[in-house]
């Protein structure tokens, strides 16, 4: 009998939609693409949007590879407020003034966070301490040790053109946590701060603009695989 042939896998780029989970577009894409082996290369907040990289079959194995590489986020910063989970998933939480905070002022802070940075991950973050996540733990109360970390952060650019809302561009290495950016920003200024929109533009040498909707990829999927398409001529 004639074994079958290894499913050699696949590499696809997703524009993740807004208030989906990373693990979401895995699971939908599994059941509607039929995929037997499925994974995601770096987490993106639900909150978040932009490219998310999706391996199947014996391309999961590649998985760390592209997870390890520099990543590029553009989004909004909001300074003067704050809330637990230092973007829109919590409410405010503490108001400050902030009447002088120069652009010079905000742009140094940013210089202040370029380079290597040593930075504690936020409080609401999928990271597993005793097995369990971080966000879980937080959204019960509970207050936890987190220990800071070394991260690259090869660009912070800013535009106060907004101000109080700031607009950022990001280059960094794997393991950053850009609300965490945001709530050092604040600091540095003693102020507060908060992310109010998030999209990654880029992973390594893959960019958005190479990605798919999850609706236009599913319906490409399925097209492949009508009967139509599989019918001999």
């Amino acid at each position: 009998m004639q074994q079958p042939t290894p499913d050699p896998g696949q590499v696809i780029l997703i524009d993740k939609p807004l208030t989906w989970t990373s693990f979401d577009v895995a699971n939908k894409l599994k059941y509607a693409c039929k995929f037997k082996k499925i994974g995601h290369a770096g987490t993106l907040d639900p909150l978040a949007t932009g490219l998310l990289i999706l391996c199947t079959g014996k391309m999961t194995k590649q998985i760390d590879q592209y997870q390890a590489q520099e990543k590029e986020y553009t989004g909004t910063l909001v300074l003067g407020k704050t809330t637990p989970s230092i973007d829109l998933e919590t409410a405010v939480d503490a108001e400050y003034d902030t009447s002088n905070i120069t652009p010079d002022a905000i742009r140094d802070a940013a210089r202040q966070l370029t380079g290597e940075v040593m930075q504690v991950p936020p409080i609401y973050s999928a990271i597993r301490v005793n097995g369990e996540r971080l966000y879980e733990k937080a959204r019960r109360g509970e207050t936890t040790e987190i220990k800071s970390r070394q991260v690259t952060v090869s660009v912070f650019e800013v535009d106060t053109a907004r101000f109080p809302e700031v607009d950022f561009r990001i280059v960094c290495s794997k393991g950053t946590y850009i609300r965490s950016l945001v709530r050092d920003l604040g600091l540095l200024l003693g102020n507060g701060a908060y992310m109010s929109a998030l999209r990654r533009t880029r992973i390594g040498a893959f960019r958005i603009e190479d990605a798919d909707t999850l609706d236009s990829f599913i319906s490409r999927c399925r097209d492949t695989q009508s009967p139509e398409s599989n019918a001999q001529p």
